[in-house]
């Protein structure tokens, strides 16, 4: 492990942490984690040693050309950033990394270790999968806890899957059975377009934070790229008779599963989050 300066002190420090791989359809969870390490301009706090977690022969490093000739290479690797976004009481440590090949129980007790060591008490874990979602709709997002009230309280469709898990599972399970307030947000990303990026999942992640945490997330461009990503696909779909045919049928099943109540809680939520902003002068 790498520690840049030493830990710092934090205040009521919350963790957010999204995984490149298996966890991470359309890159939409690793995309929120990319947007706010740019957009709050966060800084390194460690680096785990890739020698312990990483098969290179799987997850290869890359060579990278920094000043057009010199090469420099880039182990993959899970790192802690810092970021004090502007307005908020609390700090907030971005956990980014790639999905470990190996040790994972190691790899979930280091995590752990510099939880405590921060003096972190909530952990945001978040994901996106494949899943038969309409792009046309809002991006459905569900979950789990460690607490069933906060399911209740942050108005959480909670998962009912269960099989094989990714490293989202693994640490969600192991921050909470170590004393943590753990949540997991999953983005569905329409199967029939999952190649990356996918702004509209990444929006939809960034807005249910903002929700649970009450910080006003940086949105940038993403609003306006999520709306140039569906029109794009729209027009994707309008070159192919069958896909557009199948994109209905999945807009009505959607539709027709939708309770009135849950469109009213829906818009409730938005209303309330544009007062929000409004309020502190960053209604984007």
């Amino acid at each position: 492990m790498i520690e840049f300066e030493g830990l710092p002190e934090l205040v009521d420090p919350v963790l957010i942490a999204a995984f490149e791989g298996w966890n991470d359809a359309g890159e939409a969870s690793s995309g929120v984690l990319a947007h706010l390490e740019s957009e709050w301009k966060a800084t390194p706090l460690v680096e785990l040693d890739p020698e312990d977690y990483y098969d290179f022969q799987v997850t290869r490093p890359v060579v990278e050309l920094g000043d057009g000739v010199t090469r420099s290479v880039v182990w993959p690797t899970t790192r802690l950033l810092l970021a004090r976004p502007p307005g908020a009481k609390r700090d907030v440590v971005l956990l980014r990394g790639i999905e470990p090949n190996m040790r994972w129980r190691s790899f979930c007790a280091e995590i752990v270790g510099l939880c405590h060591d921060l003096g972190i008490e909530l952990a945001i874990l978040l994901g996106a999968l494949l899943n038969d979602s309409p792009h046309t709709r809002p991006v459905p997002i569900t979950g789990s806890v460690s607490d069933p009230g906060m399911a209740r309280a942050l108005n959480l469709e909670l998962t009912k899957y269960e099989g094989p898990t990714g490293i989202v599972g693994v640490l969600q399970h192991t921050l909470g059975t170590a004393g943590l307030q753990t949540v997991s947000l999953w983005a569905s990303v329409p199967h029939y377009v999952a190649q990356p990026p996918n702004p509209k999942a990444t929006l939809a992640l960034l807005r249910r934070i903002e929700d649970m945490l009450d910080i006003p997330m940086p949105y940038g461009d993403l609003a306006e790229e999520a709306r140039a990503w569906e029109h794009g696909v729209d027009e994707l779909a309008a070159q192919d008779s069958e896909v557009a045919e199948y994109v209905r049928e999945l807009e009505e099943r959607k539709d027709a599963a939708e309770l009135p109540e849950a469109s009213g809680d829906a818009i409730a939520a938005e209303f309330e989050r544009y007062l929000r902003r409004r309020d502190r002068g960053t209604d984007r």
